[in-house]
């Protein structure tokens, strides 16, 4: 049996303590635009067609009601967890300018056999945010 395809990652999740400053801070970082909000989460849109979910922390600790009396399966995370976003090789130093400017420490800056290079930082939760070139995984 062939494996049906997928199109690409359409959502990713962070979990927070306070979504609406988790949201200033990735909306002035990133110029991300605010696609939904209520009291227990809000959605970012991210270039690709993708959704950035910021989640406040336990909210998602129940399923939540969905439309036709479906409902979304309880999830969550706890501690500090990862996300890489995918920049062009001739953005590195005006991202880390960027960074700079908005007194975000960078820290580490990896070169990957592959030629790739990420800069990882950290957000206001203490998730770990990393900037990565092509050349990081064979697939990209």
């Amino acid at each position: 049996m062939t494996t049906p395809r997928l199109s690409g990652v359409m959502e990713t999740a962070l979990y927070v303590a306070d979504p609406a400053a988790a949201a200033a801070f990735y909306r002035d970082l990133f110029g991300l635009e605010t696609f939904f909000h209520d009291p227990r989460m809000i959605a970012l849109g991210l270039p690709g067609g993708a959704v950035l979910l910021l989640f406040a922390r336990g909210a998602t600790d129940l399923p939540a009601p969905a439309p036709g009396g479906a409902f979304i399966p309880a999830h969550g995370g706890t501690g500090r967890l990862h996300l890489c976003f995918a920049i062009p090789w001739s953005e590195v130093s005006a991202w880390e300018q960027h960074l700079a400017a908005r007194g975000i420490a960078i820290e580490s800056r990896v070169t990957w056999p592959r030629g790739g290079r990420s800069l990882y930082f950290r957000d206001p939760d203490g998730h770990s945010i990393e900037l990565a070139t092509p050349g990081l995984w064979p697939n990209a």
